[in-house]
């Protein structure tokens, strides 16, 4: 090396120490919520291991937020992107019809959200036209194929029911979307994917959603105190 090399070699060498080193520390990708989500995504990934087949796009159902928030998110690890939806939780989940999810439950006929991973199996017609069928693969849901759990389209589960009643109606337990929606799900998140369910309360800025205090005097929506709201949507009740 003749001493012009060296002396270049030396000058830029000397110029990258002197430089802070956080200039080359590269920043995580997305937002603070879409860094939880994808952490979240890959442990559940990990946790499920081979019985998933298909680890490209994770589900995860955020029941912590309210249900007029799109709070179904479409994880997409090989694009390393994030797409938010709306999504029903159940009645038994909520029986005062506040659009918050109370609790939830693995017994038959309690109509609730059971929480926990999931996997999405094949599509078959049922009551709600196309649906699909989840396995519980948790405690907390490995009641699912047993109480039909399934993923389906409803009317309830469509912007406009937020444009009218100030939140989405409610399923029998089910993960319902809105027509559109659900077919995007169709399209990504069937046939041997996970998805998820839990109460995250992930909001879109970051900061972690807790559910308000309800009022002391709150009444229970009882079938003789219907609104027009659950007369008028099959499964909501």
């Amino acid at each position: 090396m003749d001493r012009r090399t060296l002396l270049k070699t030396t000058l830029a060498t000397g110029a990258l120490a002197a430089m802070p080193a956080r200039i080359f520390a590269q920043p995580a990708a997305g937002t603070v919520r879409e860094r939880k989500l994808f952490a979240l995504a890959k442990e559940q990934l990990d946790k499920a291991g081979d019985v998933i087949w298909k680890k490209d796009i994770v589900g995860i159902a955020d029941f912590g937020l309210r249900s007029d928030v799109p709070r179904f998110h479409f994880v997409n690890l090989d694009r390393q992107e994030v797409k938010s939806y709306l999504v029903s939780h159940g009645t038994g989940s909520d029986p005062e019809h506040d659009g918050w999810l109370n609790s939830y439950s693995n017994v038959e006929g309690s109509n609730a959200t059971s929480k926990g991973a999931y996997i999405t199996w094949e599509w078959y017609k049922g009551r709600y036209g196309t649906s699909v069928r989840l396995g519980g693969l948790d405690p907390t849901n490995d009641n699912a194929l047993r109480r039909y759990i399934v993923m389906h389209r409803a009317s309830y589960a469509e912007p406009e029911h937020i444009e009218r009643w100030g939140r989405l109606g409610r399923s029998n337990g089910c993960f319902a979307m809105g027509e559109e929606q659900f077919r995007i799900a169709l399209l990504n998140l069937s046939g041997g994917r996970l998805l998820y369910a839990d109460s995250l309360g992930f909001a879109e800025d970051g900061n972690t959603v807790t559910k308000p205090e309800p009022p002391k005097d709150l009444e229970l929506l009882t079938p003789e105190r219907a609104t027009g709201e659950d007369r008028l949507n099959p499964g909501v009740y």
